[in-house]
């Protein structure tokens, strides 16, 4: 799936941020000049009881509670994917990258209220130098994904 492609051909507006690499949703709010809380982390969750594999949406400041994911996917065991499923879930995407739309890829995505409802959101594209910026009613209205809390504040280090 070409992301660029799928938004031109639903036309919907979108904002290309070119940037240097970066691996991870905090690397790129920094590399775009964007809080952590409108930049998406795109997490691929690995869940049992008949459910697909997972894209979990979430602010890049953000981790995902794999107890609270559990609840909202009606109990299911939940581990996270690695690089190597994402890579087989997403062919067309720079190693690592996991666009925020599941559905393209057939997959169910949920997003995490605090992400929900904002002005817009800010999320890889295909690769790790472009980023795409987008209204979020935009983003719901085309991915229609289940919002609910189920993120958590990343551990402070000391």
């Amino acid at each position: 799936m070409n992301i660029k492609q799928f938004l031109n051909e639903k036309h919907v507006p979108y904002e290309i941020l070119s940037h240097q690499h970066t691996e991870g949703a905090s690397h790129l709010a920094h590399a775009v000049h964007v809080t952590g809380a409108h930049v998406a982390k795109t997490v691929l969750l690995q869940v049992n009881h008949g459910f697909r594999d997972v894209v979990a949406v979430l602010p890049a400041n953000l981790r995902v509670d794999p107890e609270q994911a559990s609840k909202l996917l009606g109990g299911a065991e939940v581990k996270f994917g690695d690089e190597d499923d994402l890579a087989i879930h997403c062919p067309d995407c720079e190693r690592g990258v996991l666009p925020p739309f599941g559905s393209q890829y057939g997959m169910r995505t949920i997003v995490d209220a605090s992400l929900a409802g904002g002005e817009y959101i800010v999320f890889d594209c295909n690769t790790h130098e472009e980023a795409i910026r987008m209204k979020w009613h935009d983003f719901a209205t085309l991915e229609n994904p289940l919002v609910a809390s189920f993120a958590v504040a990343e551990p402070v280090s000391t």
